[in-house]
């Protein structure tokens, strides 16, 4: 009888022991301490304002090593490359994502999806922005950057970016300009604006020499119908589609505010938010800080609109995603926290607190567009995200500088843009023949 009770005990415990488990997922985690490695960036700001959240309602701490981009990227190179890394979750911009998948340094998260005792049946991977989840978090497919049958995910949203066009609607009404949906209608608009408001630019538009110029200049490119490549890594960038981007581009530059051709996106959000330009398009990042009366010079009067169609609907994508190192410690808790900021209360949380929403239903959210009067135009814009408007490929990063140094002399030198590109598909060749992109041709 002692032992049949004895037997019975043990099995009433363990019972109670798998029913605790199974009413808290997080138990087995409770008391780790993760470390984490996040950008000084408003997004992430927002996320930092949430974790104690995440604790209480799990009972896995979280420390946070936040850098700025360019010191966060420098120790992430060297932190990687350990036997050991300091970091559970890192943060990456879409760039970087060629280079840690090609090194083998990020967890896939196949086997952590597989894992009934981490995977919340809950999650609805489906409601995330597709453009961002295969933007930021997908390697191994089509080109090796896309989905696809060979495709895997090594990073889930968290920051990631589109492009909108923001207008100032009381300029717009005033002069009768319609809000601009075709990209005639966009440059009609840029340069009709200074005739009817005197020192007052059409569009504020990145130009700086380098990245900013290439950025620019892409932005435009994939709406009129241009690629850097075709589907066989010929380069293409000097079609008539591509020096049509490097036209609107000029023309944009051409007719914005005084200063245009040295604006990073600061400077550019800058003229626009102090009334020095009547249209900006770039990230929705901006448009909290335009919202922002103590910051912003026209907060209240901001329309925001699809980016306009070329030949087709296709703004752009990037920003940042979250990832698991090869080297992480506390994989599995690590994976709960990615779980838990991009589940849809996370995303809602950050979104309230400021953050970049990840998911349809956090745009769709009535709250959030209440708090936020650009959520619901923002949910429509990201039906059209691409994540194919740059290639994403280790080498990019050459391809890019060379043409934001050739754009910049189109802007400020007034080179042909057939002859600017034709020169930057020549060197683009040269380069991918080097990598090995021709080799089974």
């Amino acid at each position: 009888m002692r032992l049949f009770k004895s037997t019975l005990g043990t099995a009433v415990s363990a019972l109670a022991l798998a029913s605790t488990a199974f009413a808290n997922p997080y138990a087995e985690h409770a008391g780790t301490t993760l470390v984490v490695n996040f950008p000084a960036f408003p997004h992430y700001n927002s996320i930092v304002s949430i974790l104690p959240e995440f604790t209480k309602e799990t009972g896995i701490e979280v420390e946070v090593d936040q850098l700025p981009y360019l010191k966060m990227r420098e120790r992430q190179t060297l932190e990687l490359a350990q036997e050991e890394g300091d970091y559970d979750l890192i943060s990456y911009v879409v760039f970087s994502k060629a280079d840690y998948v090609y090194a083998d340094q990020l967890e896939n998260l196949a086997r952590y999806f597989m894992n009934p005792k981490l995977a919340d049946p809950n999650y609805d991977a489906g409601d995330l922005i597709d453009g961002y989840v295969q933007n930021i978090g997908v390697a191994g497919g089509a080109k090796g950057y896309l989905p696809g049958p060979t495709g895997s995910l090594f990073g889930l949203p968290s920051g990631s970016e589109t492009s909108v066009l923001m207008y100032r609607k009381d300029i717009f009404e005033k002069h009768g300009i319609g809000v601009p949906e075709t990209y005639d209608e966009l440059l009609d608009a840029a340069c009709k604006i200074p005739q009817v408001e005197p020192g007052m630019g059409g569009m504020a538009s990145r130009a700086a020499s380098g990245h900013q110029a290439s950025h620019a200049f892409l932005l435009h490119l994939a709406p009129l119908g241009g690629k850097v490549f075709d589907d066989n890594w010929n380069p293409v960038i000097n079609s008539a589609e591509g020096v049509a981007a490097a036209n609107a581009l000029k023309t944009i530059v051409d007719c914005g505010p005084e200063g245009s051709m040295a604006f990073g996106p600061s400077e550019a959000a800058a003229s626009f938010a102090s009334g020095q330009s009547a249209m900006f398009m770039d990230s929705i990042a901006f448009a909290p800080g335009f919202e922002n009366p103590e910051k912003s010079q026209v907060a209240g009067k901001v329309g925001y609109a699809l980016h306009p169609m070329g030949v087709r609907r296709a703004s752009q994508t990037g920003g940042f995603g979250i990832a698991i190192p090869k080297n992480a410690e506390n994989k599995e808790a690590a994976f709960l926290l990615m779980q838990w900021l991009t589940s849809k209360k996370g995303d809602k949380l950050i979104a309230m607190a400021g953050g970049n929403p990840s998911r349809f239903s956090t745009y769709a959210d009535a709250e959030v567009q209440a708090e936020y009067p650009f959520a619901a135009a923002f949910g429509e814009a990201l039906k059209y995200a691409d994540p194919d408007w740059r290639p994403i490929i280790p080498v990019w990063g050459k391809i890019n500088a060379d043409i934001g140094t050739t754009m910049s002399k189109v802007l400020t030198e007034d080179l042909d843009p057939q002859e600017a590109l034709d020169g930057v598909a020549e060197r683009a060749k040269a380069i991918m023949t080097e990598a090995g992109y021709y080799t089974w041709q």
